[in-house]
C-alpha cells in the first residue's frame, strides 16, 4: 500500500465522523420516522447512495455516474424528507422547491459535460486506487449532507413558523445566485463550443468580472437556503447553518478554485493576456465596475 492510499485510510473515519456529527446535531428536536430522527435517516442514505454507485463505478473505471449521483442524491433524499415529515407547511415545501430546481439544474448541466467532453481528468489519479476513489463519493456524500443540512433541519422540524421576512429575502438572495450561476455556466458552455475560441480562456460576460461567477452564485443561493431556514431552528439544529459556509470553504479552500486555478496557470500562465486576466479580475466576488 502507497502512502496514498494509507493517507486515504486516514481521512475515511474522519468523513464518517464528520457526517455522524453533522447527524446527532441536526436531529435534535427533529422529526421521528421508523423510530429513528429523521435527519439521521436523510444523512445515513446520502451515503449509502454514494457507496453503492461507487462500486459498479470503480468496476468500470468510470466517473461519468459522479455529478448525477450527487444530484439526484439531494433530490430522492429530500423527497424522502418531506413524505415522511409530519410537519409539513409552506416554509418545508419552499426549500424543497428550491433544493430540487438547483439540483435539476446542475445535475442535468453537469451530466451532458461530461459525455460531451468523455472524461474528467480530475479523476485520473483517483481511480485506479480503491481507497482513494471510495474517499471522493464519500467526500461527495459530506458535501451533500453538509450542503442541504440547512433545509433539511428545517423541513425535519416541527417548529412550525409562518413565511416571514426571512423567507422572502432568503428567496431573493436563492434567486439572485441561482441567476448568476445559471447564467455563467451557459456563458462558458457557449464559449467552449465555439470553434474560434479552442484553445483560449474566457474572459467576456460575467466572467469579465469574477473568475469564478458560477461559484460565487452557488454560495450566495445556499447563502438564501440558510436564511429561509433560520426561524424553525432550535438548539444544536442551527448547526446546520454552517451550510454556506462550507460551501465556501469547499469551493475556494480544497475542491474549486484551487483546482480550477492550478490547472488554468499550467494552461495559459506567462500569456500577457491571462496575466493581465487575473490582475484586474477578482477571484470569486465579482466587481461592480469595469
Amino acid at each position: 500500500m502507497n502512502q496514498a492510499d494509507r493517507h486515504a485510510l486516514i481521512i475515511f473515519p474522519v468523513l464518517i465522523l464528520a457526517g455522524l456529527g453533522l447527524a446527532w446535531a441536526g436531529s435534535q428536536h427533529g422529526a421521528v420516522a421508523f423510530g429513528l430522527p429523521l435527519f439521521n435517516l436523510a444523512v445515513g442514505l446520502t451515503y449509502i447512495i454514494q457507496w453503492i454507485v461507487f462500486i459498479p463505478s470503480f468496476l468500470q473505471q468510470t466517473e461519468k455516474l459522479f455529478d448525477l449521483t450527487g444530484s439526484l442524491t439531494y433530490i430522492s433524499t429530500s423527497l424522502l424528507i418531506i413524505f415522511l415529515s409530519p410537519a409539513q407547511n409552506a416554509r418545508s415545501f419552499l426549500l424543497l422547491a428550491l433544493v430540487l430546481i438547483w439540483a435539476i439544474r446542475l445535475g442535468t448541466f453537469l451530466f451532458r459535460r461530461i459525455h460531451q467532453a468523455g472524461k474528467d481528468d480530475r479523476f485520473d489519479q483517483l481511480k485506479p486506487s480503491f481507497f482513494r476513489f471510495l474517499n471522493v463519493w464519500t467526500i461527495q456524500g459530506l458535501w451533500v449532507s453538509f450542503t442541504a443540512a440547512a433545509a433539511w433541519a428545517a423541513m425535519t422540524s416541527p417548529n412550525q413558523v409562518a413565511l416571514d421576512i426571512f423567507a422572502l429575502f432568503g428567496l431573493l438572495v436563492w434567486v439572485a445566485g441561482f441567476a448568476i450561476e445559471v447564467v455563467a455556466d451557459w456563458q462558458k458552455s457557449r464559449f467552449n463550443a465555439d470553434p474560434v475560441n479552442k484553445g483560449k480562456f474566457i474572459q467576456s460576460g460575467l466572467w469579465s468580472r469574477s473568475r469564478h461567477p458560477n461559484y460565487f452564485g452557488e454560495i450566495l443561493l445556499w447563502t438564501g437556503v440558510a436564511m429561509i431556514a433560520l426561524p424553525v431552528l432550535q438548539g444544536w439544529q442551527r448547526v446546520a447553518l454552517i451550510s454556506p459556509i462550507f460551501v465556501a470553504l469547499l469551493l475556494t479552500r480544497v475542491s474549486g478554485i484551487p483546482l480550477l486555478e492550478q490547472k488554468a496557470d499550467k494552461k495559459w500562465g506567462g500569456q500577457p493576456d491571462y496575466e493581465e486576466y487575473k490582475k484586474k479580475t477578482p477571484v470569486l466576488i465579482p466587481r461592480l465596475r469595469r
